[in-house]
Protein backbone atom coordinates (compact mmCIF):
# COMPACT_ATOMS: atom_id res chain seq x y z
CA UNK A 1 0.00 0.00 0.00
CA UNK A 2 1.08 3.48 -0.82
CA UNK A 3 2.17 6.01 1.47
CA UNK A 4 -0.94 8.47 2.79
CA UNK A 5 2.13 10.90 4.53
CA UNK A 6 1.92 14.83 3.43
CA UNK A 7 5.55 13.80 1.17
CA UNK A 8 4.10 11.30 -0.45
CA UNK A 9 2.80 11.82 -4.66
CA UNK A 10 -1.13 11.77 -5.22
CA UNK A 11 -2.20 9.25 -7.02
CA UNK A 12 -5.00 10.55 -8.69
CA UNK A 13 -5.01 13.85 -10.86
CA UNK A 14 -5.64 16.84 -8.88
CA UNK A 15 -4.89 20.96 -9.24
CA UNK A 16 -1.48 22.04 -9.21
CA UNK A 17 -0.64 23.34 -5.47
CA UNK A 18 0.39 27.06 -5.39
CA UNK A 19 3.87 26.97 -6.05
CA UNK A 20 4.55 28.95 -2.58
CA UNK A 21 2.99 26.37 -0.77
CA UNK A 22 5.73 24.19 -1.68
CA UNK A 23 8.58 24.80 0.38
CA UNK A 24 9.16 23.44 3.95
CA UNK A 25 7.35 25.14 6.64
CA UNK A 26 10.55 25.98 7.24
CA UNK A 27 11.62 27.66 4.23
CA UNK A 28 7.77 29.08 4.03
CA UNK A 29 8.51 31.28 7.34
CA UNK A 30 12.25 31.88 6.23
CA UNK A 31 11.32 33.52 3.16
CA UNK A 32 7.97 35.31 4.85
CA UNK A 33 10.50 37.24 7.67
CA UNK A 34 13.48 37.79 4.99
CA UNK A 35 10.05 39.76 2.76
CA UNK A 36 9.13 41.41 5.86
CA UNK A 37 12.55 42.71 6.68
CA UNK A 38 13.24 43.83 3.00
CA UNK A 39 9.45 45.52 3.20
CA UNK A 40 10.44 47.66 6.13
CA UNK A 41 11.10 51.25 5.47
CA UNK A 42 14.31 53.38 6.08
CA UNK A 43 13.50 56.47 7.18
CA UNK A 44 16.18 58.30 5.88
CA UNK A 45 14.94 57.67 2.41
CA UNK A 46 11.40 57.05 2.43
CA UNK A 47 12.26 53.79 1.03
CA UNK A 48 11.39 50.12 1.63
CA UNK A 49 14.89 47.99 2.22
CA UNK A 50 14.40 46.01 -0.81
CA UNK A 51 14.98 49.11 -3.13
CA UNK A 52 18.08 50.49 -1.15
CA UNK A 53 20.92 50.29 -2.05
CA UNK A 54 24.41 49.55 0.61
CA UNK A 55 25.93 47.14 2.77
CA UNK A 56 24.42 43.81 4.68
CA UNK A 57 25.89 41.29 6.99
CA UNK A 58 24.69 37.91 8.26
CA UNK A 59 24.93 36.39 11.85
CA UNK A 60 24.19 32.60 12.70
CA UNK A 61 21.99 31.18 15.23
CA UNK A 62 24.94 32.32 17.87
CA UNK A 63 24.84 35.77 17.07
CA UNK A 64 27.92 35.51 15.13
CA UNK A 65 28.77 37.35 12.16
CA UNK A 66 29.62 34.95 9.31
CA UNK A 67 29.43 37.26 6.31
CA UNK A 68 29.30 40.93 5.04
CA UNK A 69 28.50 42.18 1.57
CA UNK A 70 27.38 45.19 -0.61
CA UNK A 71 25.09 46.22 -3.20
CA UNK A 72 25.28 49.12 -5.94
CA UNK A 73 21.89 47.20 -7.26
CA UNK A 74 19.51 47.04 -4.34
CA UNK A 75 19.20 45.03 -1.11
CA UNK A 76 15.60 43.05 -2.41
CA UNK A 77 18.21 41.09 -5.51
CA UNK A 78 21.22 41.07 -3.88
CA UNK A 79 19.76 39.16 -0.46
CA UNK A 80 17.91 37.23 -2.46
CA UNK A 81 20.11 35.75 -4.49
CA UNK A 82 22.34 34.58 -1.45
CA UNK A 83 19.12 33.40 0.99
CA UNK A 84 16.59 32.15 -1.64
CA UNK A 85 19.03 29.91 -3.92
CA UNK A 86 19.38 31.93 -6.88
CA UNK A 87 22.54 31.88 -8.55
CA UNK A 88 25.60 33.70 -6.45
CA UNK A 89 29.30 33.53 -6.55
CA UNK A 90 29.08 32.87 -2.55
CA UNK A 91 26.25 30.07 -3.17
CA UNK A 92 27.84 29.01 -6.42
CA UNK A 93 30.99 27.88 -4.54
CA UNK A 94 29.15 26.59 -1.48
CA UNK A 95 30.41 29.14 0.83
CA UNK A 96 27.92 29.77 2.58
CA UNK A 97 25.12 27.94 3.96
CA UNK A 98 21.89 29.66 3.80
CA UNK A 99 19.84 27.57 6.62
CA UNK A 100 22.70 28.86 8.78
CA UNK A 101 21.73 32.56 8.48
CA UNK A 102 19.43 33.55 11.98
CA UNK A 103 19.61 37.61 11.29
CA UNK A 104 20.22 39.50 8.92
CA UNK A 105 21.70 43.29 9.32
CA UNK A 106 21.19 46.40 6.72
CA UNK A 107 22.88 49.60 6.57
CA UNK A 108 21.30 51.41 3.62
CA UNK A 109 22.99 54.09 2.01
CA UNK A 110 20.19 55.29 -0.93
CA UNK A 111 22.03 58.78 -0.27
CA UNK A 112 24.79 57.52 -2.63
CA UNK A 113 22.87 56.43 -5.66
CA UNK A 114 23.69 59.54 -7.92
CA UNK A 115 27.00 60.21 -6.07
CA UNK A 116 30.01 59.97 -8.19
CA UNK A 117 31.97 58.51 -5.90
CA UNK A 118 29.57 56.36 -4.77
CA UNK A 119 32.07 52.71 -5.51
CA UNK A 120 34.73 53.76 -3.21
CA UNK A 121 31.72 55.36 -0.60
CA UNK A 122 30.42 51.75 -0.71
CA UNK A 123 33.82 50.36 -0.20
CA UNK A 124 35.00 51.93 2.82
CA UNK A 125 31.01 51.69 4.41
CA UNK A 126 31.50 47.89 3.78
CA UNK A 127 35.39 47.06 4.84
CA UNK A 128 34.16 49.45 8.33
CA UNK A 129 31.46 46.70 8.20
CA UNK A 130 33.72 43.82 7.16
CA UNK A 131 36.25 45.15 10.19
CA UNK A 132 33.28 45.52 12.96
CA UNK A 133 32.31 41.85 12.29
CA UNK A 134 35.87 40.42 12.59
CA UNK A 135 36.10 42.75 16.07
CA UNK A 136 32.36 40.92 17.02
CA UNK A 137 33.46 37.46 15.97
CA UNK A 138 35.00 34.88 18.74
CA UNK A 139 37.09 33.66 15.80
CA UNK A 140 38.24 36.89 14.51
CA UNK A 141 37.11 35.95 10.71
CA UNK A 142 34.02 35.52 9.08
CA UNK A 143 33.04 34.03 5.97
CA UNK A 144 34.41 36.43 3.14
CA UNK A 145 35.68 35.01 -0.05
CA UNK A 146 36.78 38.42 -1.25
CA UNK A 147 37.81 40.59 1.66
CA UNK A 148 36.61 43.56 0.53
CA UNK A 149 38.95 46.49 -0.50
CA UNK A 150 40.94 47.97 1.73
CA UNK A 151 39.43 51.74 3.07
CA UNK A 152 39.89 53.91 6.02
CA UNK A 153 37.45 53.22 8.25
CA UNK A 154 34.23 55.33 8.40
CA UNK A 155 31.41 55.72 11.12
CA UNK A 156 28.64 53.26 9.79
CA UNK A 157 25.07 54.99 9.06
CA UNK A 158 22.10 53.86 11.01
CA UNK A 159 21.36 49.92 10.46
CA UNK A 160 18.43 47.87 10.77
CA UNK A 161 18.51 44.48 11.91
CA UNK A 162 16.00 41.38 11.51
CA UNK A 163 15.23 37.50 13.03
CA UNK A 164 14.70 35.28 9.85
CA UNK A 165 14.12 32.12 11.95
CA UNK A 166 10.04 31.10 12.95
CA UNK A 167 9.80 31.18 16.61
CA UNK A 168 8.29 28.04 16.35
CA UNK A 169 11.03 26.06 14.45
CA UNK A 170 13.77 27.71 15.81
CA UNK A 171 14.60 25.08 18.84
CA UNK A 172 14.69 22.22 16.15
CA UNK A 173 16.90 24.00 13.33
CA UNK A 174 19.44 25.40 16.24
CA UNK A 175 19.86 22.30 17.92
CA UNK A 176 23.31 21.55 17.79
CA UNK A 177 23.50 18.13 15.87
CA UNK A 178 21.32 20.06 12.76
CA UNK A 179 23.80 22.46 12.93
CA UNK A 180 26.99 20.29 12.95
CA UNK A 181 25.65 18.09 9.91
CA UNK A 182 24.06 21.51 7.95
CA UNK A 183 28.43 22.81 8.82
CA UNK A 184 29.74 18.95 7.69
CA UNK A 185 28.08 19.60 4.41
CA UNK A 186 28.70 22.66 3.60
CA UNK A 187 32.40 22.66 4.47
CA UNK A 188 32.21 18.94 2.33
CA UNK A 189 30.80 20.75 -0.73
CA UNK A 190 32.98 24.18 -0.47
CA UNK A 191 36.05 21.65 -0.21
CA UNK A 192 34.45 19.95 -3.80
CA UNK A 193 34.47 22.90 -5.34
CA UNK A 194 38.46 23.17 -4.60
CA UNK A 195 38.85 19.86 -6.02
CA UNK A 196 36.87 19.92 -9.30
CA UNK A 197 37.96 23.36 -10.33
CA UNK A 198 41.55 22.52 -9.58
CA UNK A 199 42.82 26.45 -9.48
CA UNK A 200 40.60 28.68 -6.79
CA UNK A 201 41.37 31.75 -4.85
CA UNK A 202 43.64 31.79 -1.92
CA UNK A 203 40.24 33.31 -0.73
CA UNK A 204 38.34 30.31 -1.40
CA UNK A 205 40.84 28.05 0.54
CA UNK A 206 40.18 30.20 3.64
CA UNK A 207 37.09 29.95 3.38
CA UNK A 208 37.75 26.21 3.68
CA UNK A 209 39.61 26.91 6.60
CA UNK A 210 37.03 28.91 8.50
CA UNK A 211 34.59 26.62 8.35
CA UNK A 212 36.65 23.80 9.55
CA UNK A 213 37.37 25.96 12.57
CA UNK A 214 33.98 26.80 12.95
CA UNK A 215 32.60 22.71 12.12
CA UNK A 216 35.67 21.69 15.04
CA UNK A 217 34.82 24.60 17.90
CA UNK A 218 30.41 23.35 17.57
CA UNK A 219 31.12 19.90 17.89
CA UNK A 220 33.85 20.20 20.39
CA UNK A 221 31.17 22.24 22.24
CA UNK A 222 28.59 19.72 21.73
CA UNK A 223 31.20 16.65 23.00
CA UNK A 224 31.99 18.75 26.30
CA UNK A 225 28.32 19.49 27.16
CA UNK A 226 27.70 15.24 26.93
CA UNK A 227 30.69 15.08 29.28
CA UNK A 228 29.49 17.72 31.66
CA UNK A 229 32.35 19.88 30.71
CA UNK A 230 32.70 23.99 30.17
CA UNK A 231 32.54 24.73 26.63
CA UNK A 232 36.78 24.93 24.99
CA UNK A 233 37.37 28.63 24.89
CA UNK A 234 37.52 30.69 21.88
CA UNK A 235 40.97 30.89 21.77
CA UNK A 236 41.59 26.93 21.58
CA UNK A 237 42.18 27.37 17.99
CA UNK A 238 44.19 29.77 17.11
CA UNK A 239 42.63 31.25 13.90
CA UNK A 240 44.99 33.63 12.88
CA UNK A 241 48.02 31.08 12.81
CA UNK A 242 45.90 29.21 10.66
CA UNK A 243 44.49 31.75 7.65
CA UNK A 244 46.70 34.48 8.34
CA UNK A 245 45.63 37.70 7.81
CA UNK A 246 42.20 38.76 7.32
CA UNK A 247 41.97 42.52 7.18
CA UNK A 248 43.40 42.85 4.01
CA UNK A 249 43.93 40.66 0.93
CA UNK A 250 47.14 39.48 0.14
CA UNK A 251 48.86 39.85 -3.67
CA UNK A 252 48.41 36.23 -4.13
CA UNK A 253 44.85 36.58 -3.90
CA UNK A 254 43.66 39.24 -6.57
CA UNK A 255 39.88 38.04 -5.61
CA UNK A 256 39.76 36.13 -9.12
CA UNK A 257 39.62 32.48 -9.80
CA UNK A 258 42.88 32.26 -11.84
Amino acid sequence: MGSRGVASYNESDHQPPPRATLPTKFVQGFRLLLKDATESLDPASGKRLRSCIGVYSFYDYDGEPIYVGQTSENFGTRVGRHLTGQRSDTLAYRILDPFEVAEIEFWPTEHLRSDPHKRAKLDAIEYSAYRQAISESKYRAILNEKIPPFSELVELPPSYRFNLIPDDLREEREHPDVRIARRAETLARVSAVAHERGVVSPGLRRVIVIQAVRLADLAAARLAYAEGRARPPANAIDVHALVGNVLQESTADDGSDD
